[in-house]
């Protein structure tokens, strides 16, 4: 890449508020981001809504939230305040098109003037029977410039009559147009490939390919960086800049996303709003290091990164030609990861709202009351149960169904699931006894897991008893499940009292 172009390096995302924020859309925002910050220059949002008729409620406010979260702020355009409205900031204001006609207007009568673009009063009839002519004769869809050369009267007569219209670029006819992607290399199109596409829809509003091309330019946008589906588009892009005497900025094409099957990732495969993966819990910090290696890495093995670690290493040579598989399994590997390295504190404070919502618990100032007995407990308690899958959960949605069984009395499951491989019901229920006993033994005080280990692992060992035939059952009686932490560690963290509770069911189960 030609480092005389990196001195002042503006970029830009430009999302249409047609929808929430995908998994997709982030990735190309992370990468303007890391690829401004690498280089010391400004990241700016402009909000591209000049496509009035699909517009989202919410989708805005959805974009600016989707970007708090993950740490990326913006140097320009709009932003979220403290209290969650959204104001603009940058010499450029206002960063929203449809607060834009001014200028683009005027910069129309300007292309016009020079003979660069025209108006087009066919009807949608017409429009509509061309391109039924054109697909029965199996020709490539484009306009037949049956406008293209109205004189000024016939013009003027059509806009005096109100007659409706668009403003259609005049493509230059027979042009070789050659551009460098910075992720590609060198792409050529011919011009007789082009039509005479739109640059003023008939409600006034600029189509994207129009007002793009103008806020770049005045924005000084050195860099677009965007999605492959665009590419087609980019030679008619350079063609309104040299229409208007202007420099283009250079060119980068990310390769699109897929799903395990090989096939563009899309709504089908369920969740691909960011939003979704928030509410499931999964760690911004997490997501982003994900979203970065979907086509992109270092050239190292490495593949934890920080964010500041992501905008040092990042560089666009080392963005990949082939599409990125979205791997679910990955992410929640990468999240897994994220979740151990933090305190117990912190895996507390994003377990608390999953455990609430899931109906187990409700915080009450300095305690914690089961929802189900009603009993009140402190912090330290949940906590001593929650540390027991901070190893096991790869996001915080899976807390609730992972620990449940602390928080209720209704454990329900049938004898034989106590049973171990071939045991018997007589020896299982024999060793249940002889453990029983061995905890009533223990102190409250010591009921610790090593101490537990200890006494239990002596009663096996001088009763000659199987080790699995002695701990699946206690295992199952204290979780209800197949697949739990130790035994040791679960008794610890139910306590004496419950522990003793639950060996009590298991046995008179097995009567």
């Amino acid at each position: 890449m030609d480092k005389l172009n990196l001195a002042n390096v503006r970029v830009r995302i430009a999302p249409s508020p047609t929808g929430f924020v995908h998994v997709g859309n982030l990735r190309t925002i992370l990468y303007n981001y890391l690829f401004a910050k690498h280089y010391n220059g400004k990241f700016i949002i402009r909000i591209e809504d000049t496509d009035q008729s699909r517009l989202v409620p919410g989708a805005i406010d959805d974009l600016l939230k989707v970007l708090k979260w993950a740490g990326i702020e913006s140097d320009e355009g709009p932003y979220l305040t403290v209290d969650n409205k959204i104001k603009e900031r940058g010499e450029f204001s206002p960063y929203t098109q449809s607060k834009r006609s001014a200028i683009y207007n005027e910069q129309m009568r300007h292309l016009i003037d020079k003979g660069k673009a025209y108006y087009c009063f066919c009807s949608k009839e017409r429009l509509e029977k061309l391109r039924e002519a054109q697909t029965k004769n199996k020709l490539p869809p484009k306009y037949d410039t049956f406008c293209r050369n109205l004189t000024k009267d016939e013009v003027q007569a059509m806009l005096n009559n109100g007659a409706p219209y668009v403003i259609r670029f005049k493509m230059p006819e027979n042009k070789r147009v050659v551009f460098n992607d910075l992720i590609r290399g060198e792409i050529s199109v011919n011009t007789k490939n082009l039509d005479d596409y739109v640059l003023i829809k008939s409600d006034g509003f600029p189509t994207y390919h129009f007002a793009n091309i103008i806020d770049d330019h005045l924005m000084k946008i050195t860099h677009v960086m965007r999605g492959d589906e665009w590419i087609a588009s980019t030679p008619k892009h350079i063609l309104l800049y040299e229409a208007f005497g202007w420099q283009a900025p250079a060119f980068a094409h990310l390769p699109i996303l897929l799903n395990k099957q090989k096939k563009k990732l899309s709504k089908r495969d369920g969740d691909t709003a960011v939003r979704d993966f928030i509410e499931k819990g999964y760690l911004s910090e997490a997501f982003i290091n994900f979203i970065a290696l979907l086509g992109w890495n270092a050239g190292t093995e490495q593949e934890v990164y920080t964010l500041n670690e992501l905008i040092k290493q990042f560089s666009v040579d080392n963005i990949h030609k082939a599409s990125a598989v979205f791997d679910l399994d990955k992410l929640d590997w990468i999240n897994g990861l994220y979740i151990r390295k933090l305190s117990l504190n912190d895996f507390y404070s994003n377990c608390l709202p999953f455990l609430e919502s899931n109906g187990l618990l409700n915080a009450k100032g300095e305690a914690v009351v089961i929802v189900e007995t009603n009993e009140k407990v402190k912090p330290a308690y949940v906590k001593n149960i929650l540390k027991l899958e901070q190893t096991r959960i790869s996001k915080f949605s899976d807390i609730a169904e992972a620990i449940k069984y602390f928080f209720t009395e209704k454990i329900e499951y049938s004898a034989d699931k106590l049973l171990w491989k071939k045991t018997s019901r007589q020896s299982t229920l024999a060793s249940m006894k002889a453990l029983e006993l061995t905890l009533k033994k223990i102190k409250t005080i010591d009921f610790t897991k090593e101490k537990l280990r200890a006494s239990i692992m002596e009663l096996i060992e001088k009763n000659n008893l199987e080790t699995g035939g002695a701990l699946w059952p206690m295992r199952f009686a204290l979780s209800g499940r197949e697949k739990s932490p130790d035994p040791f560690e679960i008794a610890e963290a139910l306590g004496k009292k419950k522990t003793l509770d639950r060996i009590n069911k298991a046995i008179l189960k097995l009567l």
